[in-house]
């Protein structure tokens, strides 16, 4: 069976070659996701000075609608890569279902009352700079969709993934990205045959039905390569949900909603720390943030297979192999974050002026980055520390520490520094790369005490389809 040979090659091939058989899959896609980004940036750019601006107000808003569904896959990601660690295939199979049934419920929900709210979100908590604020408004409004569409597409991905099939999830991923790419530029700019518009230029709302077409289309094939590739694992909507399993997504999943929204209301503030300073400096935080991307690119698709790793290892009963995998993705994904923050550093100059020749934009996304950058390491530190909570189960101090890095030392420290001192923008940005620096420390001291070592399921004898 399928499941059983990727259990095998997860839990007893070598932790190195492990981890990139999963997450190289993960990392192109997270490449090429930042390249849709970069690609979004760039054409918005050459409809307006400061559109490109108008994604990165919406995105932390984004976030905090989404945090249920963080939470549920979070939960989800343990309770089933542990489940197939120990061969209960058949529960494995409910939980399933469980997931899927609850995401569809809680996500439509969230959908209706993010488009009811989001006027005041972005007036009295983003703050959004006067010229920002309609097309913001027309982009939060069409995205609203995409709180549905991504919560799925997170899920079926999750699904995947706690198999050990991180290449499904990633070709399917890989080809939405490249089609949004592709109708970035026919949306935004629109398409003209002998003076008439055949489609007319749409430009913040263009970027948007991009994104929503794009990411439909992704999450159907999603769901059919689910249900193709692994019929045992099928899922089959119910509310007929079980007491045990919303228990254990309380304990589990609550712990990352409560950070994952805890990080969106602080990014919110941020955005409004940015935004005083002006359309400009909005913009430059927009340019140098895609330039963080790009840094970390290779972060995002590792850490999921450190999660699937050291899930089914604990499931296994395999604390040692768990441990290892702990450690060795800590040297391994921060030195290749090292490295990835070189090359951006060397290129940075180059980087700012595709999208802009303003000159206080282009000084401004220079500081940023110059200050930024050499945090990059440590959030992947930090980063690392927060899937083996995932994988393990035990989230609730990595989102003690996460709550800590945003409010005390990003959010606090950088109104300190920005009006108290006097520092101005300058001060937010050594806000944000303090926050990384001290999170990531504390990060390796918690995996390295080794508490998160004990599974989260009740251990007995597995079962075998």
């Amino acid at each position: 069976m399928r499941i059983e040979e990727n259990r095998e090659r997860i839990l007893y091939g070598p932790i190195g070659r492990t981890l990139l058989w999963l997450g190289l899959p993960l990392m192109v896609v997270q490449l090429v996701n930042v390249s849709y980004n970069i690609v979004d940036t760039y054409w918005l750019s050459r409809y307006s000075e400061i559109a490109y601006a108008v994604p990165r107000q919406v995105m932390s808003t984004f976030m905090l609608w989404n945090s249920i569904a963080q939470g549920l896959m979070a939960a989800n990601l343990a309770l089933i890569t542990q489940l197939i660690g120990a061969r209960r295939y058949d529960e494995a199979r409910k939980y399933v279902s469980f997931f899927v049934s609850a995401t569809l419920l809680i996500n439509s929900v969230a959908s209706i009352i993010y488009f009811i709210l989001r006027p005041m979100v972005f007036s009295y908590i983003v703050k959004t700079p006067p010229l920002l604020y309609n097309d913001t408004l027309t982009y939060s409004g069409i995205i609203t969709l995409d709180i549905v569409f991504s919560a799925f597409t997170l899920t079926y991905s999750t699904i995947l993934q706690s198999i050990g099939d991180t290449r499904t999830p990633a070709l399917i991923n890989f080809g939405a990205a490249s089609m949004n790419m592709v109708l970035d530029p026919i949306f935004i700019l629109g398409v003209g045959i002998d003076g008439s518009m055949l489609i007319p230029p749409m430009g913040v709302a263009g970027a948007a039905y991009a994104t929503i077409l794009s990411r439909f289309i992704g999450l159907l094939l999603l769901y059919d390569r689910l249900n193709k590739k692994y019929p045992y694992l099928k899922p089959r909507l119910t509310l007929k949900i079980e007491w045990e399993w919303l228990a254990k997504n309380l304990r589990i999943g609550a712990p990352v909603s409560l950070m994952m929204a805890s990080n969106s209301l602080a990014f919110m503030f941020q955005n409004g720390l940015i935004n005083q300073f002006g359309e400009y400096v909005a913009a430059a935080a927009a340019i140098g943030l895609i330039m963080m991307d790009l840094a970390d690119a290779t972060l995002w698709g590792f850490t999921s297979s450190v999660a699937v790793m050291v899930g089914q290892a604990l499931g296994a009963g395999l604390i040692g192999r768990a441990r290892k995998v702990a450690f060795k993705s800590m040297l391994y994904i921060g030195v290749s974050t090292l490295i990835g923050s070189s090359i951006v550093y060397m290129l940075k100059e180059a980087f700012i002026s595709v999208f802009t020749d303003n000159q206080v934009i282009l000084s401004e996304a220079d500081r940023f980055i110059t200050v930024f950058l050499p945090s990059i390491v440590f959030f992947a530190l930090f980063f690392i520390g927060m899937s083996v909570g995932r994988g393990s189960g035990h989230t609730m101090v990595p989102t003690i520490m996460g709550i800590i890095r945003l409010w005390g030392i990003r959010i606090l420290l950088g109104y300190i520094l920005a009006f108290t001192i006097g520092l101005g923008s300058l001060g937010v940005w050594i806000a944000m790369s303090l926050s990384n620096v001290v999170a990531g420390l504390l990060m390796i001291i918690w995996v390295a005490r080794g508490g998160w070592a004990i599974p989260v399921i009740k251990t007995r004898e597995p079962a075998t389809v």
